[in-house]
């Protein structure tokens, strides 16, 4: 075996001093194994430990890619541009949801704002939930010609028809088809085949009067109007209809103005047939 060499480390500076005072030189791994057993300490593993990181994770130094690769500056610009381009398709929905929707107190105050905003490149030829949605109540009422027993005319009071569906409806879990929609589509049918004289339309004119006059002729049957009117037996000559109309009052916090005034519109008296007099429409 060759002697060990003090010179040799000399050279290349390291420290060859020996003794308890001499810098410790680095043990040879089997001897390092041995002192950490001694003192309890595990022995350190031969395999190389892994670098811990996320799984995934672009080693240090690959170039990044994207928007990442930008500068700070860049960054931004592409953020407020991303911004604006998101605020402008939210306004367009906006707008384009208040030019198809019914109108409402936004679109009477801001309505020329949405148009210039639609037309032309925009126009939107439909239109969202109702072409004209109902904001009036109206109501259906009936008053009678009665002659009684001995002969003699008399005429009864209005009947509010839908006043008396309305509280049939309130509080019913189960309401009828009758209760809620016979008098609203027959009065709905007359209107759609007269005009505003009361004259027929077409050929279903006819056939919207015999419908809604046999209607009021059962309800006034069914609230035994002759009975209340005569005080006995009598019979329905004739009926009258009208139909009392009133805005839906604005809510409080709209500085909309609308009249709440009632408005009427009275048909002509109808003669009633014999056969529907007499209880031939039950």
């Amino acid at each position: 075996m060759d002697a060990y060499d003090e010179g040799s480390d000399a050279r290349h500076g390291l420290d060859v001093r020996h003794g308890p005072d001499a810098p410790g030189r680095p043990a040879p791994p089997e001897e390092r194994g041995a002192a950490h057993e001694e003192r309890g300490a595990p022995a350190e593993s031969a395999h190389p430990v892994e670098p811990s990181g996320p799984v995934g994770a672009h080693p240090l130094g690959e170039p990044r890619t994207g928007v990442a690769a930008l500068s700070l500056r860049y960054r931004i610009a592409v953020a407020l541009a991303l911004a604006v381009v998101a605020v402008g398709v939210c306004v367009h929905l906006g707008m384009t949801f208040l030019h198809v929707a019914p109108a409402n107190t936004v679109t009477k105050a801001h309505g020329k704002a949405v148009d210039d905003w639609i037309y032309p490149e925009f126009e939107q030829n439909w239109k969202l939930f109702a072409p004209n949605p109902l904001q009036q109540n109206i109501s259906i009422q009936v008053r009678a010609g009665i002659r009684g027993p001995d002969g003699s005319p008399s005429t009864t009071g209005w009947y509010d028809l839908s006043a008396e569906d309305g509280r049939a409806i309130d509080g019913n879990l189960l309401p009828s088809h009758t209760q809620q929609n016979e008098l609203r589509r027959a009065w709905d049918f007359y209107v759609a085949t007269h005009d505003g004289e009361n004259r027929p339309v077409g050929l279903r004119g006819s056939l919207s009067e015999s419908y809604l006059r046999r209607i009021m002729v059962l309800r006034l049957d069914r609230d035994d109007a002759v009975r209340v009117a005569t005080g006995g037996a009598g019979v329905i000559e004739r009926v009258q209809v009208r139909s009392r109309t009133s805005n839906v009052p604005p809510p409080r916090w709209s500085r909309e103005k609308v009249s709440t005034t009632p408005s009427y519109r009275e048909l002509p008296w109808w003669k009633v047939p014999q056969d529907e007099a007499a209880g031939g429409v039950r």
